[in-house]
């Protein structure tokens, strides 16, 4: 019976002391108690150097595969893997602090790297298809100010629909998100860590108990 992978993906540039990080360890750690001999496979997009994409890429990317130089499979070789790592996968989730209202740059850099026609979307008859299927994902935010519907700054959340689309574009629709607003008051030391982080422990712990009858 094949176990189930999750991909753990982290954009936060604070290590140990960063929020969304630390959404995402509880998220592992309760995804590993439910998922039984499963394999966690962790993606740090600050741990290496993600290259913007330039010209030479997108010419690789639309040579034929079998008629590419070895720079042109050097310059794909980065993409390649984290198309690996999604494929492999059955479930991602992603610990984003929010940075200017957007996404953290590696984090787009990434995306870049990764929606790619052929492997993660095509045109079928004219209309965009994504072929990342059967996957789900999980997007943990962490963002100073408080985004959410019906606030006086909702308007200014660029994460959250961001990569909503960016993910159903490669056929991930089934995204649940979770927004941890107010992380400011935690860095001008108004509230303290622990007590920010525990309603949002407890949501996360939820979606792993079994749902009483």
């Amino acid at each position: 019976m094949k176990t189930s992978t999750l991909l753990q993906i982290d954009s936060s540039p604070l290590g140990d002391a960063s929020l969304s990080r630390a959404l995402s360890r509880e998220f592992v750690k309760q995804w590993r108690e439910a998922n039984a001999g499963g394999e966690v496979v962790t993606r740090d997009l600050n741990a290496i150097p993600i290259p913007a994409i330039d010209g030479g890429w997108i010419g690789a990317v639309f040579t034929p595969e079998e008629a590419r130089t070895a720079a042109q499979r050097e310059g794909l070789a980065l993409s390649d893997r984290f198309l690996a790592e999604l494929d492999a996968a059955d479930e991602y989730v992603f610990g984003v602090p929010m940075h200017n209202f957007g996404v953290p740059a590696v984090l787009k850099l990434w995306i870049d790297q990764i929606v790619r026609a052929g492997k993660t979307f095509a045109y079928v008859d004219g209309v965009p298809t994504g072929l990342l299927k059967n996957k789900k994902a999980t997007v943990l935010i962490a963002s100073g100010g408080v985004y959410r519907g019906g606030t006086a700054m909702a308007s200014f959340d660029f994460v959250e629909p961001y990569l909503r689309t960016i993910l159903g574009f490669v056929g991930v629709t089934e995204v649940r998100v979770l927004a941890a607003g107010g992380a400011a008051a935690v860095a001008y030391g108004k509230v303290d860590r622990e007590s920010f982080l525990r309603p949002h422990f407890e949501t996360i712990q939820g979606w792993f108990q079994p749902a009483l009858a």
